[in-house]
């Protein structure tokens, strides 16, 4: 199986970025599925009802968030009834929405996708090894899923790492997102498990993590508060990190993607 998973995608710059180079993709690495974190892709803070069915359009077969996912509120009343979109699966019992689907993969065979959120720096939610062992545990890897994806929403690179190596062997890949900034790590850890520490953003990295530069550097030389962040509107950077699974589920390949924008291009060939 040929998966494809986009990181945060920050604002109008990182949607057209991925319009302009997912469908090519798609194409060229014979992409089965596509997942991408959309929790920053309206405005920099959640997602959308129409910027949603935007990504389905273009070929975005899930959509995970992490700690931004209910900032539009539209969004309580879509991700209530949309499989398609998750929200981090060690929320409190009673959120709306569901934090891991599995999905059928239009080429055959079936994906887990989860979607958990660190506690250090972030919100403290429930234990979020607890709430990936619950979902392997019920769907495991060779049996009920031929291919499962978790996606890491943390700040700490030990907390992914830990997440990393917990479900190695279970897991076709875990990945970081969050931090924004593509990580050199990109690995098949011992048990056959992808890994990368954070997938980057779709984002232009002549930023703050995507958000123009003016406001961050306001507030971290006068520690005063003052106007909401904006996305950084110039030219994108897309990234993504490309997996491929054997007949077990677990990874074959892990490789970077970056296209376009101001970072050094990484471009995967079969």
């Amino acid at each position: 199986m040929n998966l494809l998973f986009i990181g945060d995608i920050v604002g109008r710059p990182g949607r057209d970025v991925v319009a302009a180079e997912l469908p090519g993709l798609r194409e060229s690495l014979k992409l089965d599925f596509v997942i991408a974190n959309g929790e920053n892709a309206a405005g920099g803070f959640g997602l959308t009802r129409a910027i949603a069915e935007e990504f389905f359009a273009l070929g975005i077969d899930a959509i995970t968030t992490g700690n931004h996912w209910a900032d539009q509120k539209e969004i309580y009343g879509v991700i209530a009834q949309e499989d398609r979109i998750l929200r981090p699966v060690n929320y409190p019992a009673g959120t709306p929405g569901r934090g891991a689907n599995l999905y059928a993969v239009p080429g055959g065979g079936s994906l887990l996708v989860v979607n958990v959120m660190g506690r250090i720096f972030m919100d403290p939610l429930d234990d979020p090894f607890a709430a990936v062992e619950r979902e392997l545990s019920a769907c495991p890897l060779g049996e009920a899923a031929d291919a499962i994806v978790v996606d890491v929403h943390a700040e700490a690179s030990s907390e992914k790492m830990a997440m990393a190596h917990f479900c190695d062997g279970r897991a076709s890949l875990v990945v970081g997102t969050h931090t924004h900034v593509p990580t050199a790590d990109a690995q098949i850890l011992p048990g056959g498990t992808a890994f990368q520490l954070d997938a980057g953003a779709c984002a232009d990295y002549d930023s703050v993590i995507g958000m123009d530069k003016a406001e961050p550097l306001r507030r971290f030389t006068t520690k005063l508060p003052g106007a909401r962040y904006t996305p950084a509107t110039g030219p994108a950077t897309f990234c993504a990190v490309f997996v491929q699974t054997g007949a077990s589920g677990l990874a074959s390949r892990i490789a970077p993607v970056r296209l376009g924008g101001r970072l050094m291009p990484a471009i995967p060939v079969l």
